[in-house]
């Protein structure tokens, strides 16, 4: 379904609850984050985006190819710190760097509304930068899997901000080349989560590729945990406990 910005709509959001946070969507061309903080700061959340956005369509001006490399980017001239913080990502989970770009703009606006929030959530395309001085319950959206939204990853850090990425071949438009219906990573990087489950989900092809995709992301210095649905499979390591999801959840 299309709403009347063009932007496909993202019917999970609705099932997206946060009790005592203002919730609201930043629109700015294919950026479309929905964002929980105590108070609304949509105003602030728009200037950073556009400040990100500024920044990378100015260097994509100076170097085009940047847009469509898919294997890691050089890190060996100038650029703006979200450009070089999505290079990094991208060379350490041995992908390009735009793999890293929805979660790089999620951390960047995420960490502008720090400032004046203690808890703050910004969702973008599936990618969530997250500061909660609670433990959060994250609902996985995994397409046609019966496990869709049945499960969640729960995640205590404490207060430390973090990145929790889906990459998914199934479902969205993002480039993948494998057929995960949903690769989950969580790392205190935004940008690197995103890379890496680009990584990780380039490498599923069928349910029997769980365990040896897992085993990959693993080698990935930084990633803290993962989760691979396929189907009614599912394969999960590290940090971050698998459970039920009853009603609506973050």
């Amino acid at each position: 379904m299309k709403d009347r910005t063009g932007f496909s709509e993202k019917t999970y959001r609705r099932k997206i609850v946060h009790p005592n946070l203002k919730q609201y969507r930043v629109q700015i061309q294919q950026t479309d984050l929905w964002i929980s903080t105590e108070r609304d700061l949509s105003v602030e959340a728009r200037e950073k985006a556009l400040e990100c956005r500024n920044e990378l369509e100015a260097f994509i001006a100076e170097q085009p190819e940047f847009l469509h490399a898919l294997s890691p980017w050089p890190d060996d001239g100038p650029a703006p710190e979200l450009v070089r913080r999505m290079i990094h990502a991208g060379r350490r989970a041995g992908v390009g760097p735009m793999a890293a770009v929805a979660g790089a703009i999620a951390e960047a606006v995420g960490h502008r509304l720090r400032e004046q929030s203690p808890t703050v959530i910004v969702e973008n395309g599936g990618d969530i930068f997250v500061v909660s001085p609670k433990p959060i319950v994250a609902a996985v959206f995994a397409g046609k899997s019966p496990l869709s939204m049945k499960i969640g990853v729960r995640i205590d850090n404490g207060s430390r901000p973090f990145g929790l990425c889906t990459s998914s071949g199934t479902v969205g438009h993002s480039i993948s080349f494998g057929h995960a219906d949903a690769v989950c990573v969580y790392a205190t990087s935004c940008p690197l989560a995103d890379a890496a489950a680009t990584a990780i989900g380039n490498r599923v092809q069928t349910a029997e590729d769980i365990a040896s995709s897992i085993a990959f992301g693993r080698t990935i210095e930084g990633i803290q945990g993962i989760l691979i649905v396929v189907g009614k499979q599912i394969g999960a390591w590290g940090e971050m406990e698998l459970v039920p999801v009853v009603g609506k959840r973050c």
